[in-house]
């Protein structure tokens, strides 16, 4: 390869590294663009028509029973230890 051709080479690759780094990123927009949790996300299909998604509901209300119990646990478990 010619110096020439050498030099046009590192060039363009300088180019395009430089315009790779530059690229804006989509993720965060898009992770910018859902403003719900996760559980709010689920509460909406959950109260949707679709098929069986009264099961996403179910499920909501049995892990906030478990949390309850949970808390209670841990509660009576710190009164213990004091």
């Amino acid at each position: 390869m010619s110096r020439p051709a050498a030099m046009r080479c590192a060039g363009l690759l300088a180019l395009c590294l430089a315009a790779w780094s530059c690229a804006k990123s989509e993720e965060p927009r898009m992770q910018n663009a859902d403003t719900l949790t996760q559980r709010q996300h689920d509460s909406v299909i959950g109260a949707s028509k679709l098929p069986n998604a009264q099961a996403i509901s179910k499920a909501q209300a049995a892990q906030d029973a478990e949390n309850r119990r949970t808390a209670k646990a841990d509660s009576v478990a710190r009164a213990d230890s004091l």
